[in-house]
């Protein structure tokens, strides 16, 4: 179960992987209590029962895929096995303001706009290698735009790609799975240590504190 001290703790630990900020809405609906589902599935014979009910099952399909992409499965599960596409829709639906929910609809369109437009096909009919190429493509001038922006975080308009990073990140890391099987709890923190290979720092996970923070 996650609890309000586990959830403040993911906020801030995602605030610095998004440079050091969490949208408003983001924020709300976790404290709220918004988390993951594992087994809300978008998949075909997995959980057939659970549907979108903000997002179209299409775009839920392909929400599912671009976090699955950002968060895959390894040794441990990735973004659809915690359920991220259940948890972004309800956070659109839930939280958002009209105003961002139209805009990462539109900017989910554009991503599939792009992928047809580069490739001839829907961005879920592409090969993995290919998918993960265009996250990359559409992730990296965003993640360089939003450093370069001197605006504060109130006043800007994240492009699609980067409310999903956030949304995943939050999801995930709110989830069961995502807080005991990949965050790695230690009550203090060893040695600071920079640009480690995350492979040598506590064996690629990444570790999570559980102590009060101020935000």
């Amino acid at each position: 179960m996650t609890t309000d001290l586990n959830r403040r703790e993911a906020i801030r630990r995602v605030a610095l992987l998004m440079g050091g900020a969490v949208s408003a809405p983001a924020i709300l609906g976790v404290l709220a209590g918004c988390s993951a589902e594992p087994g809300a599935s978008t998949e075909p014979g997995k959980n057939a029962e659970w549907k979108p009910l903000f997002l179209t099952q299409a775009q839920a399909a392909l929400v599912a895929e671009v976090a699955e992409i950002m968060i895959p499965r390894t040794d441990t599960p990735g973004a659809k096995d915690v359920g991220i596409a259940a948890f972004i829709d309800k956070m659109l639906k839930d939280v958002y303001p009209k105003d961002d929910q139209a805009r990462f609809v539109a900017g989910l369109a554009d991503f599939e706009t792009q992928a047809k437009r580069e490739h001839g096909r829907a961005f879920l009919e592409l090969e993995p290698a290919l998918r993960a190429a265009a996250v990359k493509q559409a992730h990296d001038p965003a993640v360089k735009a939003e450093h370069e922006s001197t605006l504060p975080l109130a006043q800007r308009h994240r492009p699609f790609i980067l409310t999903m990073k956030e949304l995943t990140l939050l999801g995930y890391f709110t989830s069961e799975p995502g807080a005991t099987q990949v965050l790695q709890y230690r009550p203090i923190p060893g040695v600071y240590h920079a640009c480690v290979p995350l492979a040598q720092a506590g064996n690629g996970k990444t570790w999570a504190t559980e102590t009060s923070r101020a935000f």
